[in-house]
Formats: structure tokens, C-alpha cells, sequence
């Protein structure tokens, strides 16, 4: 970090810690994974370690994205969703200085453990406890003009940013492959217009997987919270459930949709089979978003950490169009098969 990149943050953390001697601080470079913000661990002689977050320096939209965590985050925190605290933001920089939830991810627990330990179990529930609390204490008085991307999880989001975006990005841009495309964009108008009809009154995180999960103390906190918005309760719990960092078993992923069905029910009237079948159409848009997504950041970003987790997300996909109602998507599950031979070849290669 250079000189220069020092002093500034030293002048942001004047302004948001006015309390701290600034005089002998340490400062620690944290990785963002998907994230272009830069992230900094702080330590100041005997002052607990705080994280500076600072917005993206390539980001037009940057400042907006500062404000949604900011806000979002004290909105969070005071719904006693256990979010990092937040301690401070400077307006101009966009800077927030929070609370250091250390070094462990979730998924970094689990992959220590298995899936059956009953510890990852209770992880499991306690994260799925804290998703209702996001979804439904959450979203009393949230403003959605805090939101800095869109204000709802709706058909065009669906339609630009999930399916198209798996089309774009993964399928002609990385493996550089086509389908009939009338066909493809019967499908995900047939999936979108399906998904749309899913009650879209409820705050969803928009990417409640396991790297956004800390473990801290034998509890799970949240992070990377800015692109909250409302939306349909299935899409974070699609997240949580159909992750490819963790690549969970449709057995588990059954028992864990129950769990949530049996703890949401606690609060509101909530028919299991309607929507556990809208479910369905909701996980499969998250699936087509994570494929995108990783490719994007894999080959336009540079961050090819992403490139490892393309065949367990395909693999997801191509076995969630297996199920009954995949029946309704033949040129999608045609589309998944080319793209999971294509995309074999490109692991062979890269591991020659």
C-alpha cells in the first residue's frame, strides 16, 4: 500500500474516529473476492483491529454503493441482524469503518468438516434463523431508496441479469458457444414470467452463500449486505441451499428448504408445496446467475479464484433441470449439456 493510500485512509479515519491515536496504525491489505471495494484490516496500538472499507476507484457508481452499505448496514444492525457494527462513514471518501469479524468464513468451516457434522448442521440453522430475520424484521422501515442497484428483484432483473447474463457471459463469451436463440429466449421468458409471479414484498440479501458468511464465536454473521432489495423469499434461500462453494446434496438441500419452511411458518402463513414449486423456478435463475457471474469475474476481472467453481455450479444446474419441472425447459437442459462437454475441454486444457 503506498504512502500516499496511507495518509488517506488516516485522514477518513479522523473524521469517522476522532478517538483513536492515528499515530501509530497498521494497516492490513484483506482480499474483496468478487468485490472491487478495497478492504483494509486496521490496527491501532491497543484499539480493537476495525475494517476500513473503501469504494471501487473504477466504479462509477461507487459512492452509491457506499451509501447502500452504510445504510443498510445500520438498518441491519439495528433489526439485530448481526451484521459487522458499523462505527463510522465519511461522506466524502466514502469510507465506513466497521467491526473486524476476523478471518473465518463459513465456507471455510465447512470445507474443514463434513457436511454431517452436526455443528455445520447448527450453522446451517442459525443462518437460515438469521435469512427470516433479514427477510421479514428487516424489511420494516427499510427505505428503498437506500438501494444503489435496483429497488426489486423483478422480471427484467430476471430476464438482464440472471438468465441473460448466464447466456452472455458464460456461455458465449467463456465457453464460446450459441443455442437457437429463439428458443432459449422462449425458455427464459416462460422462466422469468413463471418466477415473477412469486410475492416480491420481502427484503432479500440478493447472495446469502457461504462467503458471505462469518463464523465469529460460535455465531454467523453477514456480510457483503449492499445489494439488498425486495424480493421473493426463495432467491437467498436458492443461495444459501444450491451453493457451489459448498456443493451441498439434494438430500441435504431438501432438509434444509424444510427447516426454512418449518421456521418461516413460525411467523407467517406459508403453503410448503406452492412454495417449495416456486422455489424451483427461483433457484434455477440464481443457478444461471452464479454461472455468469463467475465467468464474468473469472475472464473480464481477472479473479480467476471463480474459474474453479464453474463445473460445480454447471453440475448444480444440469441436475436441477433433471427434476420434474425441468421438463419445461428442453432447450436449457440441451444448452447445459453442450456447455458441460465445452467446458470440460477447457479444464483439460488449462490443467495440461
Amino acid at each position: 500500500m503506498s504512502s500516499a493510500f496511507q495518509q488517506k485512509i488516516l485522514e477518513s479515519l479522523k473524521q469517522v474516529a476522532p478517538e483513536i491515536n492515528h499515530g501509530a496504525c497498521r494497516f492490513e491489505t484483506l482480499s474483496g473476492d468478487g468485490s472491487d471495494r478495497l478492504f483494509f484490516r486496521v490496527r491501532c496500538n491497543d484499539h480493537q483491529p476495525l475494517i476500513a472499507i473503501f469504494p471501487s476507484h473504477s466504479s462509477p457508481r461507487a459512492m452509491s454503493e457506499a451509501h447502500a452499505a452504510y445504510s443498510i448496514g445500520k438498518h441491519f444492525y439495528s433489526c439485530g441482524i448481526p451484521v459487522p457494527e458499523i462505527f463510522g462513514f465519511d461522506h466524502v471518501s466514502g469510507l465506513i469503518l466497521c467491526e473486524d469479524l476476523g478471518q473465518e468464513l463459513f465456507h471455510e468451516y465447512i470445507s474443514s468438516r463434513s457436511i454431517d457434522d452436526p455443528a455445520v448442521r447448527e450453522f446451517y440453522k442459525q443462518a437460515i434463523a438469521i435469512l427470516v430475520r433479514i427477510q421479514l424484521e428487516g424489511r420494516k422501515g427499510f427505505q428503498t431508496r437506500w438501494c444503489w442497484d435496483t429497488r426489486k428483484y423483478d422480471r427484467q432483473l430476471m430476464l438482464d441479469r440472471e438468465a441473460g447474463y448466464f447466456y452472455r457471459e458464460f456461455c458465449n463469451n467463456f465457453l464460446g458457444i450459441s443455442a437457437d436463440g429463439q428458443r432459449i429466449d422462449q425458455e427464459f421468458l416462460r422462466l422469468a414470467d413463471r418466477a415473477a409471479q412469486e410475492p416480491a414484498e420481502f427484503l432479500i440479501h440478493r447472495d446469502f452463500q457461504s462467503r458471505n458468511l462469518m463464523v465469529k464465536q460460535g455465531m454467523i454473521r453477514v456480510i457483503d449486505f449492499q445489494g439488498a432489495r425486495l424480493g421473493p423469499l426463495a432467491y437467498d434461500l436458492a443461495s444459501l441451499v444450491n451453493d457451489p462453494y459448498v456443493s451441498l446434496s439434494h438430500v441435504v438441500q431438501e432438509e434444509l428448504c424444510l427447516y426454512y419452511v418449518n421456521t418461516i411458518r413460525e411467523h407467517i402463513s406459508l403453503d410448503k408445496d406452492t412454495f417449495l414449486k416456486g422455489y424451483y423456478y427461483i433457484a434455477l435463475l440464481r443457478n444461471l446467475q452464479v454461472l455468469g457471474a463467475y465467468s464474468f469475474l473469472s475472464q473480464s476481472k481477472g479473479k480467476y479464484f471463480f474459474m474453479d467453481y464453474l463445473k460445480p455450479a454447471l453440475d448444480s444446474l444440469t441436475r436441477h433441470l433433471m427434476l420434474p419441472l425441468g421438463s419445461e425447459f428442453p432447450a436449457l437442459a440441451d444448452l447445459a449439456h453442450g456447455c458441460a462437454e465445452k467446458l470440460a475441454a477447457v479444464i483439460a486444457q488449462k490443467n495440461h
